[in-house]
Order: structure tokens, then sequence, then C-alpha cells
């Protein structure tokens, strides 16, 4: 009679990979639930025993703030920009460009409001180290920064690409005041930079 063959341990992970695909498994559970998700949910999303959450993590807020940390990084989206073909038209590169920012800020803030609603907030040191726009937010504008090339521009590609973020930025705020449609990033990108005038659109105003 044969053995049954042995079943293979899966190979274990690096602290390092353990540590980011617990916070992976958080990520999307907080933007849910905030600072009210448990440990034992976070575990069963990442597949481990919820001791192991403990054995890398000393508390909920470490991990909360390493999954704030994760939001804010732009590795990724900085990637996908540069990896748009220089033979695009820079149009469907800024568009390209504008849907990784898209997703970038919808991560972004779907962490921090689902943390801030739940009643959680960093510590006072921690909020006076992110003073300023966010360093993945600003690796995101000097990517952009870097797709207009050499095409013929009013300013330089720096201040373009800040200004192409603001538009972004604040087309997609909603709520009181700035009301509930948002534009599609090729509208975004049309506006841009051709403005809102149609061609041979009359500039003048009548008194």
């Amino acid at each position: 009679m044969s053995e049954e063959p042995r079943r293979r341990r899966a190979p274990a992970m690096s602290p390092e990979d353990r540590r980011e695909a617990i916070v992976q498994a958080t990520l999307p559970l907080v933007v849910k639930a905030g600072a009210n998700v448990t440990t034992s949910q976070i575990a069963t999303a990442a597949g481990i025993a919820e001791g192991t959450v403990f054995r890398v993590f000393k508390d909920k807020a470490e991990l909360l703030k390493a999954v704030i940390q994760r939001a804010l990084l732009s590795d990724d989206e900085v990637a996908a920009i540069n990896a748009i073909p220089e033979d695009l038209p820079l149009q469907d590169r800024l568009v390209v460009a504008v849907e990784s920012v898209l997703g970038y800020l919808d991560r972004m803030w779907g962490v921090m409001g689902a943390l801030r609603e739940s009643g959680w907030r960093p510590d006072h040191d921690d909020n006076e180290k992110h003073k300023g726009p966010p360093e993945g937010m600003q690796r995101i504008s000097s990517a952009v920064a870097g797709l207009f090339g050499d095409a013929g521009m009013r300013t330089t590609p720096e201040h373009a690409a800040r200004l192409l973020l603001g538009f972004v930025f604040t087309n997609r705020l909603q709520g009181e005041g700035f009301g509930e449609t948002t534009a599609e990033p090729v509208q975004l990108v049309e506006l841009f930079l051709h403005g809102a005038l149609t061609p041979g659109g009359n500039t003048c105003l009548s008194s």
C-alpha cells in the first residue's frame, strides 16, 4: 500500500513580505470600516492567524499608520505614468496619467476619510510630518511634468503639471459647494489643454 504524499508547506514569507501582505489586506477593510476594523477581520482577509498580526505590528494603531503610509505611497502610479508610450499624442498621454492620479486620490482619500469618520486621529507629531503635499503626490507631479517633453508651452513642464493636478484635485472634490458631478479624465485634459471656450468662441462679455 503506497503512502499518501506529504502536503508541502507554503514557503515562509520574509518579514517585509508578511508586513506588506497584512497592510494590503487591511487597506480595503479600512476604507469600509475605518478604525473600527478588527484584527480578526484583518487576519481572515490576510489568511493568517490573528496572533500573527501582533507578531508583525505591536498594536492596531501601528498597523493603521502603516496603512496610511501605504495609501500615500505612489510607486505604482509613478511607474504607470513613466511607462506611458512616448509616441502617443500629448493629450492621450495626459489622459492616462490623470486616470492614475485619480486612482491615487481615491485610495488616499478613501483611507483618510474612513479613518476620520470613525473617529481615529493620528498623533500630533504625525500631522506635523504631513504638512504640505504628500511626497507621493510630489513624485506624481514630477512624473507628469516629464510627459510634456518639448511641447510648445507658455510655462514650465513642472508648473503645468502642478496646474493640471490642481485641476484634477478640485474636480474630484465632492460635497456642498462643489456639487456631485465630476468630469471624466478626457474632459479634464481637453479643458486643461484647450480651455473652456469652443474654437472661435466669443471672449467679449456684454455689459
